[in-house]
């Protein structure tokens, strides 16, 4: 069974046991989350498409740790100007395990 989920403003196609990352949500390593923006489901008894959600289902899911993405080096120059700026950006990222699709 899978089903696609809004989880801190992004659609992710989710099964049970699966690991992703998020952007950072407001929860401590260890503690459970739910997501009701459930979107679609599949599994034994078919479809289900929502309107846009699909009422009564939910994602449930365990916090797994707070880390930080790669390095995306960020450079702006104007030619014959003199012009360089060089920035670095991490994004925050959280990583959860998806515990169960019920409805």
């Amino acid at each position: 069974m899978f089903a696609i989920v809004t989880i801190a403003g992004q659609q992710f196609k989710v099964e049970e046991g699966q690991e992703i990352f998020v952007h950072r949500l407001e929860a401590n390593a260890g503690d459970s989350v739910s997501f009701d923006n459930v979107h679609l489901t599949s599994g034994d008894a078919g479809v289900s498409v929502g309107t846009p959600n699909v009422k009564g289902f939910s994602v449930g899911a365990t916090v797994i740790d707070h880390v930080k993405g790669d390095k995306v080096v960020v450079f702006k120059k104007k030619r014959r100007k003199g012009y360089r700026v060089k920035n670095g950006h991490r994004q925050q990222f959280t990583k959860i395990k998806i515990d169960s699709i019920a409805g």
